[in-house]
């Protein structure tokens, strides 16, 4: 019989959680009516609706008007830089990001830098801790935007949302801060930030794809960017999903709940990564943060010497492992990680990284298997390389 596949790549996309989908089920079936409309059928879909509001808004300290139901991480992010980028534009037009953001960051920073927008991207340090000096030095009187991610999806580094804010709000209390916690949410505390905009992914957190939130604090300078309609308090127009929104909204309850149960669960499986891989695997270069609790409790990642990431993948895949190099969204890219590049992380060295992100499914066994088949992959890989040491490719 074939081995059990083992799934480390959670910072993709999780399984979801069935009481999640018992959830959603009434407004698929029964309670299926538009939540704009004023019968029956649709004062019941706008209760769902409305209910799962108040439940994200309680998850996050915030009230329920400034909640904005969305497509998932990459909308609500995309959403948050634009919005407030056209919203503030009479107070200026400076943004300010980071260089390790997700992509559906920094490609939304480079379209408003072509809609005549000036952006700056702050460097980081060989841990992907963002340079709050070079932030400080940044902010000037065109600033409306700072954009930092609250936790890494690629080394799993947690930045200082707190000293941000801090930072920010003393130079001028008008300019908005965004935080991405589409990875953070169901590890992290997500209230109390002080943030103005935060990204939230349903299918991170054992929810499912196509369901995400934008938190805005109210009297944000926002423009909405999808127009047709008054949904969302006018700020994203369009027939909500209301089985998407209640599905979200018990998925962050469920992480908020048992938060403390699941960090603790992954960080155990972690911590026997970080400490015996390397010890197994010669050449193996611990990317992240040093001290393991300013990293998400579920993440590890290494880059090898003298291998091609892609070939590892592709060998662990074999064996019924499903892991990543990097994020999901740029598989298929021969280029290394930015996020690795911005950290400082030699090219040749950043071509060989390996990503794993755990979850409530993985055990003790397959932290067991995975020490045993990553070191042979590498190994068979690292003996089919060429005399002049440079990384095969798969």
């Amino acid at each position: 019989m074939d081995q059990q596949r083992i799934y480390v790549d959670h910072a993709a996309t999780t399984p979801p959680d069935p009481r999640v989908v018992e959830a959603m089920l009434p407004y698929l079936t029964e309670q299926w009516g538009n939540p704009s409309s004023i019968y029956s059928e649709a004062r019941e879909a706008r209760k769902g609706l409305e209910a799962a509001r108040r439940s994200v808004a309680e998850a996050l300290g915030a009230r329920p008007n400034e909640v904005i139901f969305t497509s998932g991480g990459t909308e609500s992010d995309n959403l948050a830089l634009r919005g407030v980028a056209y919203g503030a534009r009479r107070r200026g037009n400076h943004i300010i990001t980071t260089k390790i953001e997700h992509h559906a960051i920094l490609h939304t920073a480079e379209r408003l830098e072509q809609e005549g927008f000036r952006v700056t991207y702050l460097p980081v340090d060989g841990e992907g801790f963002v340079d709050l000096d070079a932030l400080e030095r940044a902010l000037d009187d065109e600033t409306t935007l700072v954009s930092v991610m609250y936790a890494s999806n690629e080394v799993g580094t947690v930045q200082p949302i707190d000293e941000v804010v801090r930072i920010v709000k003393a130079r001028d209390s008008h300019i908005a801060v965004h935080t991405d916690a589409v990875q953070a949410a169901g590890y992290l505390d997500l209230a109390g930030l002080g943030v103005d905009l935060l990204s939230l992914a349903g299918h991170k957190i054992y929810g499912l794809k196509g369901t995400g939130v934008l938190y805005v604090r109210s009297r944000t300078p926002f423009l909405p960017q999808a127009l047709g309609g008054s949904q969302e308090r006018d700020r994203r127009a369009g027939t909500e999903s209301v089985a998407g929104a209640v599905g979200m909204a018990a998925a962050l309850r469920l992480a908020e709940d048992e938060r403390a149960q699941r960090s603790e669960h992954v960080r155990v499986l972690r911590d026997r990564l970080l400490a015996e891989l390397p010890q197994r695997v010669p050449g193996t270069h611990i990317t992240g943060p040093a001290d393991a609790d300013r990293r998400l409790p579920n993440s590890f990642s290494c880059c090898f010497e003298r291998v091609e990431g892609e070939a590892v993948l592709l060998q662990l895949d074999l064996k019924g492992i499903s892991a990543s190099s990097g994020s999901a969204c740029t598989t298929g890219s021969l280029e290394p990680s930015h996020v690795l590049l911005a950290m400082g992380v030699p090219h040749a060295l950043a071509r060989g990284s390996l990503r794993i992100t755990l979850g409530q499914g993985n055990t003790e066994g397959d932290i067991d298997r995975l020490l045993d088949v990553i070191p042979d992959a590498i190994e068979r890989l690292r003996a089919l390389a060429p005399p002049s040491g440079r990384s095969v490719r798969a």
